[in-house]
């Protein structure tokens, strides 16, 4: 047992450095120039389906990322492995001017398994933010030595990303509680350049870097109280601890003249924090249908981030304050049927899921609140029993999403995506005992 625990641990860490590199490729949108990208929440190719509607989930034969509370659910014989990815074709509209791009990447890596009676534990690795675009735009003007055309180029890449262990435990039945620890790094990184047509003219550019190595630490509560035979009803909450992170952050700017450069660069520490963030859901279960209800609010109105402002004399300073964000709000249902449940073939015991979201944005853009999300999502998970291994099922999720990305100003871009969540739930009975003939 140890031995298989120490391979897929392995495993994990292994397929984390692809998950890593390819998540900074999860995005074509200039929306994730803002903040600290654009908001990972952390689903499941299961969770997707149900529009990320998960804090009251709880089963025995899943992981569930956002309420650490549910791992006490874990079932005691069975280890859990989850590996997913995402397909994504984006559709960005500006204007009457239209882009289309295609996006792949590994979102995340789950594992979970009972270290004790009622006492559950994950280990994996996700996604928390994505910056990813590149834009370009010209404009002419009139000098004394004739019309000069300036080309400006936007684009920036990077992301953040989670390492955890999480706990859930049951102390009583029917209520458990959870802890998950994680740490947060990656680098966030934006240059805009601007060339003139006259080469006389000279040259500028602007870079915005940083670079994060911090902690995460989120907490989380579940309550279940039966109805009768069949029928259950879970409260859930969860909290997220905000605080500074740790981290360097540096601006340039960079001015080449006849192959001379001069310029400002300039560096901050600490200079983004994190949210404090609440969340709330209700979960009804029977023998074939669960029902989840999810609202989460994250407090980053109340959050700094780095901004650069101009001094006398045409100087810059780059400092941390209060002003670039929103308090984001999250509402979220999502629906699970098993036509089949409890039929003696594992093969039968497929799941139907469905789901619905709203989310308000976190950023603001050019002073504005920057844009809405609306979700709809559709998904099936497909148990696959292994001939060779009668204790081995492989489930296999495959989830599709809407998005609609709805700006609340006039002219704005507005994005619209489609997505193809795929993951594979590894579930295996590596606790039992084995009975002696």
């Amino acid at each position: 047992m140890k031995q298989k625990i120490f391979l897929a641990l392995a495993a994990s860490i292994l397929l984390g450095a692809p998950l890593a590199k390819a998540q900074t490729n999860g995005s074509n949108s200039p929306y994730s120039y803002y903040g600290l990208g654009l908001l990972n929440e952390r689903n499941s190719a299961l969770s997707a389906s149900m529009a990320g509607a998960t804090t009251a989930l709880r089963g025995g034969r899943e992981v569930n990322v956002q309420n650490p509370a549910s791992l006490s659910a874990i079932d005691s014989l069975t280890f859990l492995f989850d590996v997913g990815l995402t397909l994504q074709n984006a559709n960005l509209n500006e204007g009457g001017r239209k882009v289309n791009a295609h996006n792949t990447s590994i979102d995340y890596v789950t594992m979970g398994f009972q270290v004790a009676r009622h006492l559950g534990v994950s280990i994996g690795m996700v996604p928390f933010s994505t910056v990813g675009y590149k834009m370009s735009r010209t404009q002419t003007s009139q000098t004394t030595s004739g019309e000069v055309v300036e080309t400006d180029v936007y684009s920036g890449d990077g992301g953040l990303h989670e390492a955890y262990v999480g706990a859930g435990w049951e102390p009583f039945r029917g209520f458990s509680l959870g802890v998950t620890g994680g740490y947060l790094w990656g680098d966030l990184n934006h240059s805009i350049s601007a060339t003139m047509s006259d080469a006389t003219t000279g040259s500028r550019s602007r870079s915005y870097e940083t670079e994060i190595r911090s902690y995460k630490v989120d907490f989380g509560l579940q309550y279940t109280q039966r109805l009768g035979r069949n029928n259950s009803l879970t409260l859930g909450a969860r909290y997220g601890l905000g605080h500074t992170l740790q981290g360097k952050s540096s601006f340039a700017d960079i001015v080449t003249m006849n192959s001379k450069t001069s310029g400002d660069t300039l560096t901050l520490r600490n200079g983004y924090e994190l949210p404090h963030s609440f969340g709330v859901g209700l979960c009804w279960q029977s023998k074939k249908l669960r029902v989840s209800a999810d609202y989460s609010l994250e407090k980053w109105a109340d959050v700094k981030s780095p901004v650069v402002n101009i001094t006398t004399g045409n100087g810059y300073s780059y400092t941390s304050a209060k002003g670039a964000y929103t308090d984001l709000n999250r509402y979220a249902i999502g629906a699970e049927f098993t036509p089949h449940a409890g039929h003696y073939n594992p093969r039968k015991r497929y799941r139907i899921r469905a789901g619905l979201s709203f989310t308000t944005p976190y950023t603001r853009v050019d002073g504005a609140d920057g844009p809405e999300h609306y979700v709809a999502s559709l998904g099936i998970g497909i148990p696959i029993l292994n001939t060779q291994h009668s204790s081995r099922v492989i489930v296999l999720n495959i989830g599709g999403q809407y998005e609609h990305v709805k700006p609340k100003v006039a002219g704005m871009l507005k994005e619209n995506y489609l997505r193809l969540s795929i993951g594979l739930s590894f579930n295996e009975q590596w606790f039992a005992k084995w009975k002696a003939r």
